[in-house]
């Protein structure tokens, strides 16, 4: 009966362990989490939806890709982790553009472009920082004496990058809100597309 307290214990405290390692590294800024911030303040919260839900799938697969070592073959054949960063590189530089120009809300209609689904999926998949972070979080969860298994893991990080990436997008939302004024619009779009641009080059040269 003591032992197993005592083996619930430590599984809830290893849980715990992962969720605080998942939200420190998983959730810094880097170049999907801030997307999502500027595209939640470019585009407002229900048009932004559908990059959302790209973004958050994207990182879940990133994730099954880290877990079953499938990331470390691709980096081993030569050119395919140059192949990515500049897949990732390019598509965040378009939506960097994309988000500083885009006009204020007040003046959008229902046409107006918006970064989508597969945009947000494309974004997440070929992030260098997700992969790093990722890998980072599961193998030191992995390398402890373990009482999570596998799959326990995996649900748990899952669950994380699905709060992290709406945390950052509403955020983004908030600002939506005094983006109505064209000058406070610009200014705002204009610093998290430079924001962006600058975790992403982080991201790829360190």
């Amino acid at each position: 009966m003591a032992d197993g307290i005592l083996n619930e214990a430590q599984t809830w405290q290893q849980v715990l362990a992962l969720i605080l390692a998942a939200m420190v590294v998983m959730g810094s800024p880097g170049p999907a989490t801030i997307s999502m911030t500027a595209v939640g303040a470019a585009f407002g919260l229900r048009p932004s939806l559908g990059y959302t839900s790209g973004v958050v799938l994207g990182t879940i697969a990133v994730l099954l890709t880290v877990a079953g070592g499938i990331f470390g073959m691709l980096t081993s054949v030569p050119g395919v982790a140059p192949v990515l960063a500049v897949a990732s590189a390019g598509y965040i530089l378009y939506l960097a553009f994309k988000i500083a120009t885009a006009p204020p809300l007040a003046e959008r209609g229902s046409t107006g472009t918006k970064p989508d689904f597969l945009g947000g999926f494309m974004l997440a998949v070929a992030n260098p920082k997700a992969y790093v972070a990722i890998a980072a979080v599961f193998a030191g969860a992995a390398s402890q004496a373990d009482a999570l298994g596998v799959s326990t893991r995996l649900l748990v990080l899952a669950a994380m990058i699905v709060a992290i990436h709406v945390v950052w997008l509403l955020a983004g939302t908030a600002f939506a809100r005094v983006l109505r004024l064209p000058l406070a619009s610009r200014i705002i779009n204009l610093v998290f597309a430079a924001t962006l641009v600058l975790t992403t080059l982080f991201a790829v040269l360190r």
